[in-house]
């Protein structure tokens, strides 16, 4: 699949929903892929939206089919990239930004070795902590599997060709629109007016 692919990854609690969301603020010609997911939606989102909320049957069928690009299971729910929704994208001629976990990632960077891939760190694992105990949207038992998949899912920051660490909300924010346009000077993305 040709186009511009920026791939973002990050614990759970890091901040990457908040600056995608700004990104697409700011940036109309970027589409988002909505991941399918199994987990239960959270107050306040949106089936289709922040994702496409799905059985676990559900998911087997559409896994079966061939319908994913990439799938994981992730906390205590099974999450995946929907091929078609990927194709349908490009061929618009939109750039398209993937929300992705770390196995997402890994998985992406074989099938889509052309995207960019973007790592959104927390500053600490304290701050990673008090982050998700302040949202109040986890169990005390999603709260120390998510804390647990944290710690190993850092472990992969050498993957990524950048890295922001959301320590300050803007100074985040302006690092990962500047690593956007950066991209955007890579040779494959440049019409040259030369012809060599």
């Amino acid at each position: 699949m040709n186009g511009f692919i920026f791939v973002i990854s990050a614990p759970s609690g890091a901040g990457k929903s908040t600056l995608i969301k700004k990104l697409m603020e700011e940036f109309p010609e970027l589409s988002f892929s909505v991941s399918t997911t199994t987990r239960k939606p959270r107050p306040g989102e949106t089936d289709g939206i922040e994702y496409h909320f799905v059985t676990d049957a559900e998911f087997d069928d559409l896994l079966a089919n061939g319908h994913f690009l990439e799938w994981a299971s992730i906390h205590t729910s099974r999450y995946g990239t929907s091929i078609g929704a990927v194709k349908n994208v490009l061929e618009s001629g939109k750039k398209l930004i993937l929300d992705v976990d770390i196995q997402g990632g890994e998985a992406l960077r074989k099938s889509l070795p052309d995207a960019h891939f973007i790592f959104i760190a927390p500053p600490s694992f304290d701050i990673l902590k008090r982050r998700l105990v302040d949202r109040k949207t986890e169990t005390e038992h999603t709260l120390q599997v998510r804390l647990k998949n944290a710690v190993e899912e850092m472990k992969s920051v050498s993957l990524y060709d950048y890295v922001v660490i959301n320590d300050d909300l803007e100074k985040a924010w302006q690092d990962f629109k500047t690593v956007f346009l950066a991209c955007h000077m890579r040779p494959d993305h440049q019409k040259l007016g030369w012809d060599i």
